[in-house]
């Protein structure tokens, strides 16, 4: 009896002795310690340019401050052999300020900003963008480093109104009474001509539906590379 006791005995020491060291030296799961991979970092950089296409028409007598800017992206934008924004990418914004053109002095004028990117996927970043570029606008500039459009001056134009309008009033002077009709009639032309350059407004900025413009990126922007696919697709197909 006393034999079958201690065995039991150093049975159960022995047993402790092996929870006690499981307990302090756990086998390793291979499923459960196996590396973590590291999420690939993606960024847009300050600076980027990226070409986009309007989705609706714009200018300065129709549209107004603090109005939705809608574009989309024309061509895929690349850096180290990853896409960073596809084709087709949506960029919204909105209309910071808006002018139009004087009857005197002062050229229209529109100041817009970009402020998010909606992916194919429906992912949404923040989007700190400005006008860079217009080579899609006639007689239209980028008149500062914030972006704004401007018409180009009108004095060429207004000019030659005045001109004209002197031009007609001295011929019908002419005929009517001689080279003194001509005088007067061409100071009468003239203040006509001059009245209308004085009463008409200059150019409005217009930018129509399908407008390219450029826009650059201000500041860094950070990406989740998992929600960008790294693949092209053309403008307007499906997604």
């Amino acid at each position: 009896m006393r034999i079958v006791l201690v065995t039991y005995c150093l049975v159960g020491m022995a047993w402790a002795q092996s929870a006690t060291s499981t307990a302090a030296n756990p086998v390793s799961n291979p499923a459960t310690s196996a590396p973590v991979p590291a999420v690939e970092a993606l960024l847009i950089p300050a600076g980027t340019k990226v070409p986009v296409a309007l989705k609706h028409a714009i200018s300065t007598k129709g549209t107004r401050t603090g109005d939705a800017v809608y574009a989309e992206t024309t061509f895929p934008v690349v850096a180290n052999n990853r896409v960073l924004i596809p084709a087709g990418t949506y960029v919204q914004g909105r209309i910071s300020e808006i002018q139009r053109g004087g009857r005197i002095k002062g050229r229209a004028q529109v100041l817009m900003h970009f402020t998010s990117l909606i992916y194919p996927s429906g992912y949404t970043v923040i989007l700190p963008g400005a006008v860079e570029n217009a080579p899609g606008l006639d007689k239209t500039g980028v008149k500062d480093q914030e972006g704004t459009l401007q018409k180009d001056g009108q004095t060429g134009s207004k000019v030659g109104t005045i001109a004209s309008s002197a031009g007609t009033g001295a011929l019908v002077g002419g005929l009517s009474q001689g080279g003194k009709g001509a005088l007067i009639g061409g100071g009468v032309g003239g203040a006509v001509g001059t009245a209308i350059a004085m009463l008409t407004r200059g150019d409005d900025v217009k930018m129509d539906a399908g407008t390219t413009i450029e826009l650059v990126v201000q500041r860094d922007i950070p990406l989740d590379a998992s929600r960008v696919p790294n693949v092209t697709r053309a403008p307007g197909s499906a997604q």
